[in-house]
């Protein structure tokens, strides 16, 4: 048997990789690099983070349908293609925002006093800039899940899926992990201009591979008949035909008549926000709690063991069900609704960052790398469940559907921890909350809700869908 489907499994772990990438720029030059040249604050960082998960949400909606509508191939390159487009203009909003602003030069604009009408203006024209550059990032983003999550229906019977999804999804975490390596270094180097530059142009190499790489199953000249007859080893003999005939699709609007659409709508709604959360504000958090910044060495040593955790333990993640498959023998969404419950332990870890940070950096480091590895392997198992409960032809959209509720979610909790962050800071000590007060106390308030996510969405998940149910196209 020929395994091809394992070298585009590899492709898509580079894709989502590369995904992660462009979009870790912003958290880890923010701090010490943009925050003080366009005189942010924390509020200003929660609208930019805020407004990309919802303009996320959004593409993902139509995303979905577009990959299913345009093909697994045009739509893929599609998508990297304008994500790749969209993160390079970052380099351009301190001239522009110098320009506009009528400054000589980018020392003049990062001198003005901070809290003047100058610095206003400032902040208010590079924030608007960024959230120009940050939609079109969104747009060509919302692509890569969709797209991912519909090649491995193709490529995989229902057993492994969950186990593709986690290798190509551990791409996220693998991203997060390398980010922390290069970005700084490149925006110390270099200028922060240069790492959104560097950084988004891999994804226009990454099309080069997929271009010559990708067909359909039955189309492509690496696969042959034995791994052909294992990726269909799931169908019956009309669904392979339906599968070579192209399966008809469900309409997005009638996707929303059915529970097994509303218990993936959950899944993703209560958790995507808070694998974001640590995406976006871990290395704010180590600089503003312990004063590390993302480009000295402790800081990128904290920020690497964080998810180097969360990296090597969420893969087994995506095992798990297969191992409950083919050793207990349950029936595939028992056995990932099971693993999915053990998964929800690992989040509780995040209510114990902020008590021990007291104690030591690292801690809230290793925590929250625990609670980052049961979401990346929740989420792959959550991916599955749409292979095990709708047609292929309707997978992206279902995909897409449910990146959007996750997308809306991430929205809720950027701008609130943006706002709290900042209020708590303003308010010190008169802002308290378990014995801790000031922005602490509002770190410790996101990580308990980021703890209890997963569990909630579990819970109303198995209420939806107790059992395993097939929607018919």
């Amino acid at each position: 048997m020929s395994n091809w489907r394992w070298w585009l499994c590899s492709l898509l772990f580079v894709a989502t990789t590369v995904n992660y990438l462009d979009r870790q720029v912003l958290s880890l030059t923010f701090e010490e690099f943009i925050k003080p040249e366009f005189h942010w604050t924390d509020n200003d960082y929660g609208t930019i983070t805020s407004f990309f998960s919802i303009f996320y949400a959004i593409a993902c909606l139509f995303a979905g349908k577009f990959v299913d509508w345009m093909g697994t191939k045009k739509g893929y390159l599609i998508a990297i293609f304008v994500w790749s487009f969209g993160a390079c203009p970052h380099a351009l909003c301190g001239w522009a925002t110098m320009t506009i602003e009528g400054f000589e030069s980018l020392a003049a604009m990062k001198a003005v006093e901070v809290g003047s009408n100058a610095a206003l203006g400032v902040a208010t024209t590079s924030v608007y800039l960024f959230l120009l550059c940050r939609s079109i990032l969104a747009l060509g983003e919302a692509g890569n899940f969709p797209a991912a999550i519909k090649v491995t229906a193709e490529y995989f019977p229902k057993k492994d899926r969950a186990f593709a999804t986690s290798l190509f999804n551990a791409g996220a975490s693998v991203g997060a992990l390398a980010a922390p390596l290069c970005i700084p270094t490149l925006a110390k180097s270099l200028g922060w201009e240069w790492a959104f530059i560097i950084i988004g142009g891999l994804g226009f190499i990454w099309m080069c591979f997929w271009q010559f790489m990708y067909d359909k199953p039955e189309s492509s000249k690496h696969v042959n008949e034995a791994e052909l007859r294992y990726i269909r080893q799931d169908e019956s003999e009309a669904e392979q035909v339906a599968s070579i005939k192209e399966e008809k699709a469900i309409p997005m609007l009638k996707c929303f008549t059915f529970r097994q659409t509303w218990a993936f709508i959950v899944g993703k709604f209560f958790t995507d926000g808070v694998w974001w959360f640590f995406l976006f504000w871990a290395p704010s958090y180590f600089q503003n709690q312990f004063g590390y910044k993302a480009s000295s060495g402790m800081g990128q040593a904290l920020i690497f063991t964080l998810y180097a955790i969360v990296t090597f333990l969420s893969i087994f993640g995506g095992y798990l069900p297969k191992l409950f498959v083919e050793k207990k023998g349950m029936e595939p969404y028992s056995g990932r609704m099971l693993a999915m419950l053990i998964f929800t332990i690992f989040p509780l870890f995040a209510l114990a960052a902020q008590p021990m940070g007291a104690m030591s950096a690292w801690w809230p480091a290793i925590f929250i790398g625990l609670a980052g590895a049961g979401h990346q392997a929740w989420s792959a198992n959550l991916f599955s469940t749409v292979g095990d409960m709708f047609p292929k032809s309707t997978i992206a959209t279902i995909t897409g559907i449910g990146a959007m509720a996750g997308g809306i979610g991430s929205m809720l909790i950027q701008k609130s921890a943006g706002a709290l962050f900042t209020y708590a800071e303003e308010a010190g000590e008169a802002f308290q909350f378990i014995g801790f007060s000031g922005k602490p106390a509002g770190y410790f308030i996101m990580f308990c809700f980021c703890g209890v996510a997963y569990i909630t969405a579990w819970a109303l998940m198995k209420a939806l869908v107790p059992k395993y149910k097939k929607v018919e196209a």
